[in-house]
């Protein structure tokens, strides 16, 4: 059971970290181009994006740890830009939580304030309060090697918080543990944002960690940033083909609009398969007509051949495959037109009718459903 604090840094004026036009190059590598971000007092920002697009140089870069090639970092207003890293006041979980093997969670933890000079009765009621609010009372004397993958992942948490900073970096944190662990200490990181209410910022690749902990998350690819959105507005308007398919799942097609009349655009696809939109969707028509289009899996919806329907963008199919996935059942869907499909369906009970492969079948994409890109 964890104990409230008795003290909050709630209402305290934390900073803020802006970077602007940010670049960081190693010779001819570009890893970080042109970045500019403004995180807000309080907020949990996400960087996401897969595995070599400048996700950790950024945290670097904002921790000290590197200086940009070009560009400025600012720290509650503050030029930091080439200001080390021990000067900055910031809070740093790593992937590995880089725990001194010979301290015992008690001095891991209290590591921060002895090298801050606090009294030692002030550091002793600190790590005890902390060490309860972390649940990790009774491991005070442990070393990090006697203690659980997740027991060290919130020393590491403790640590890093203890010092009140003013900035909390987070470097794939959970990426070594279990699935089951990992939901649960996922949960636990939001916790302690919101108690604590610390600028975070947090690197992963992981999709779901993004979409769970953050209040925005910026997309990077190649070193820049596709787009800074929070969760919902990133996954139901997604601006790229790339962001469409590295958030969540996405049909994906190509296409070129044929006509709009009455808030309704009709698009042929490269396999002649006719799809209506709202139009209203549409920022812009380029001037070749051609635009790139999705739809989510579980906005398909998957209905007997026999069924007479009367709505824009139905298309006969057959089902190639059917894959369970417990909670859901995925169907890949080939319309008559050619087109390959994903339609996801949760599963609600035992009873429900399923579809089985080979089964020619009516296949509903709703024009509202679809995201131009």
């Amino acid at each position: 059971m964890y104990e409230p604090l008795p003290f909050s840094t709630r209402g305290v004026i934390l900073s803020a970290v802006s970077l602007e036009n940010v670049t960081k190059t190693f010779g001819d590598l570009v890893a970080v181009s042109e970045v500019n971000l403004h995180i807000e007092k309080g907020e949990f920002l996400v960087i996401l994006g897969p595995s070599g697009c400048g996700k950790t140089t950024l945290l670097r870069l904002i921790a000290g740890f590197l200086e940009p090639t070009s560009g400025t970092i600012l720290i509650g207003g503050r030029d930091v830009s080439q200001l080390p890293a021990n000067k900055r006041n910031i809070g740093i979980v790593f992937q590995n939580y880089a725990l001194f093997p010979h301290k015992t969670t008690f001095e891991n933890v209290a590591y921060g304030l002895k090298i801050r000079n606090l009294p030692e009765d002030e550091i002793k009621r600190k790590v005890t309060t902390f060490l309860g609010t972390f649940g990790l009372t009774g491991t005070e004397d442990r070393y990090p090697r006697e203690l659980s993958g997740g027991q060290q992942q919130r020393v590491a948490l403790a640590r890093a918080l203890i010092i009140e900073p003013d900035i909390l970096l987070l470097d794939e944190p959970l990426s070594n543990l279990d699935y089951k662990l990992r939901i649960q200490l996922r949960s636990e990181i939001k916790r302690v944002h919101d108690q604590f209410h610390t600028t975070s910022i947090y690197v992963t690749h992981d999709q779901g960690e993004a979409l769970v902990l953050s209040d925005r998350i910026a997309v990077l690819k190649n070193g820049h940033v596709e787009q800074v959105s929070d969760p919902k507005t990133l996954y139901e308007r997604p601006r790229t083909s790339f962001i469409a398919d590295f958030i969540g799942e996405a049909n994906i097609l190509e296409g070129k609009i044929s006509r709009t009349e009455r808030g309704v655009s009709e698009i042929v696809t490269n396999e002649t398969m006719l799809i209506a939109v709202d139009s209203s969707k549409l920022d812009h028509v380029p001037s070749d007509g051609k635009v790139s289009l999705c739809i989510r899996p579980e906005k398909i919806t998957v209905s007997p051949k026999s069924k007479n329907i009367d709505r824009p963008n139905i298309y006969p199919g057959v089902i190639q495959e059917v894959i369970f996935e417990g909670a859901k059942v995925r169907y890949v869907l080939r319309t008559a037109y050619g087109t390959t499909l994903i339609a996801d369906r949760q599963v609600t009970s035992t009873s429900q009718t399923q579809h089985h492969e080979g089964e020619e079948v009516l296949i509903e994409c709703p024009l509202e459903n679809w995201i131009i890109l």
